[in-house]
């Protein structure tokens, strides 16, 4: 009875070999999710996401900050997604910032509604971003005020 119990316990910890985690289909977690290692989204998650790698499957859903050294989306994100690697998938629907530092590949048919940014890998803002943030935020000048014109009556 003991070596059955011994063999199925062996068994089950050679079924998750590649050490990735998994979020199932049928699986909602509401909170934020931390890991040191990767994970694999097929579920809804309504809360923030801080891994090492990530990988949203065309049934996954995150509803909140996603930071990863690498993200791999197929599915739904909303909310701001931060890497240094981001590859968006053609089923991909993301409604929220892209912040990138190395890499960003786009399938085409992916759906993205916000701002893509390429960040510096911990660099100071250089001269043009200065500029580029002076111009955005200048306010715009006010509107000439309005000289009265008379009219002059023509010679017949």
């Amino acid at each position: 009875m003991f070596k059955t119990l011994r063999g199925a316990e062996k068994k089950e910890k050679e079924l998750n070999h590649s050490g990735r985690s998994q979020v199932g289909e049928t699986m909602q977690l509401e909170g934020d999710l931390r890991s040191s290692g990767s994970i694999d989204i097929s579920g809804l998650i309504n809360g923030n996401v801080f891994v090492s790698e990530i990988a949203i499957t065309e049934t996954g859903s995150v509803r909140g900050l996603v930071e990863a050294s690498k993200i791999e989306i197929s599915g739904h994100v909303e909310g701001k997604i931060s890497a240094d690697t981001v590859i968006v998938g053609k089923s991909a629907v993301i409604k929220g910032d892209i912040f990138f530092k190395n890499t960003l590949k786009t399938e085409e048919g992916a759906d993205i509604d916000g701002y893509i940014k390429r960040v510096n890998a911990g660099k100071t803002d250089t001269e043009e971003d200065i500029t580029i943030e002076e111009i955005v935020e200048k306010k715009s000048p006010d509107k000439p005020k309005e000289v009265p014109v008379t009219q002059h009556k023509e010679a017949v």
